[in-house]
């Protein structure tokens, strides 16, 4: 291989910026304050201790609470992500230099951020350390597996699956760190990862256009960005409220870590689903990436 070449690789390209999102400041969520602002209305105090020592699903919290919450991360971070969006448009084509990297920054650094708060209200353990802004092989897998879900690709759907059917099995709260950096589930990372940095290359060209006429763009960049951001947060939500973890019964135990090899592989990716409902409407499909479509707005 040439040397330079893993620069100009889709998935090391991808990898690069989640990482680099993921040290953009205020980007990590404190996982126990986030639940403790975000169940303060709606539980006991007792209620919410456990959640934050265990998990939503072990205090038991009704799926009609998690939802609501849900919404209101969801509607929140979308807010803040178009806002951002339609102000670096407001400069023009003279400022595309910087505000398209800068966009694309901020974008993935709220993918993130909702990431984390679904999967913390959703029974996922804490995805960063407090130690540093290093970002360990686990948590890169589970966040690339993560966008992957809200980009609409099958795989990652099976993929996130097979980790929290792990985690259930095996009352754990940690993420199973063997599976996602050398078991079967590895390679499956990096086929999402190769794809999804197909596709954000692919919408450089679009953000830039959309951000080319002063004020104009701000107004297309925002909107782009709503239409986007919103449904993908939503599919996120969808798929992991509906795994094991969140299932009210689960229980966790403390210190378990999950180093458990899953046995079965679904082999290459699906094709993604046949239809979306609701706001999924205006994302496209994505297996494919010749298919790919303005999801980087």
């Amino acid at each position: 291989m040439k040397q330079g070449k893993g620069i100009e690789n889709p998935e090391s390209r991808f990898s690069a910026v989640l990482l680099a999102a993921a040290k953009l400041p205020g980007v990590r969520i404190n996982r126990e304050a986030y639940l403790r602002s975000a169940l303060a209305r709606h539980c006991s105090e007792a209620d919410i201790r456990r959640a934050i020592e265990e998990t939503p699903a072990a205090a038991g919290i009704t799926v009609e609470v998690l939802d609501k919450v849900a919404n209101d991360s969801i509607r929140f971070e979308t807010g803040k992500v178009s806002a951002l969006s339609a102000a670096a448009g407001i400069p023009g084509i003279l400022a595309l230099p910087v505000t398209v990297p800068a966009d694309v920054a901020q974008y993935f650094g709220h993918m993130v951020r909702i990431a984390q708060k679904l999967a913390y209200l959703y029974s996922w353990p804490d995805l960063f350390s407090d130690e540093g802004d290093d970002v360990d092989d686990a948590t890169m897998g589970v966040l690339t597996l993560f966008f992957g879900v809200m980009f609409g690709t099958q795989s990652a759907n099976a993929a996130v699956g097979k980790v929290a059917g792990m985690m259930a099995e095996q009352v754990a709260k940690k993420l199973p760190q063997k599976a996602l950096t050398q078991g079967v589930i590895y390679p499956m990372v990096k086929k999402v990862a190769a794809y999804l940095g197909v596709q954000m290359t692919k919408q450089s060209f679009a953000k830039s256009v959309s951000k080319a006429i002063p004020l104009v763009g701000a107004v297309v960049s925002g909107g782009l960005t709503l239409a986007t951001y919103l449904p993908m947060a939503r599919r996120l939500k969808r798929h992991l409220a509906s795994l094991p973890l969140a299932e009210p019964s689960h229980r966790v135990m403390d210190g378990d870590t999950v180093d458990g090899e899953v046995v079965e592989d679904h082999g290459p990716f699906a094709t993604p689903h046949a239809a979306q409902h609701g706001a999924d409407a205006t994302a496209v499909k994505l297996e494919e990436p010749q298919s790919g479509g303005d999801l980087l707005a």
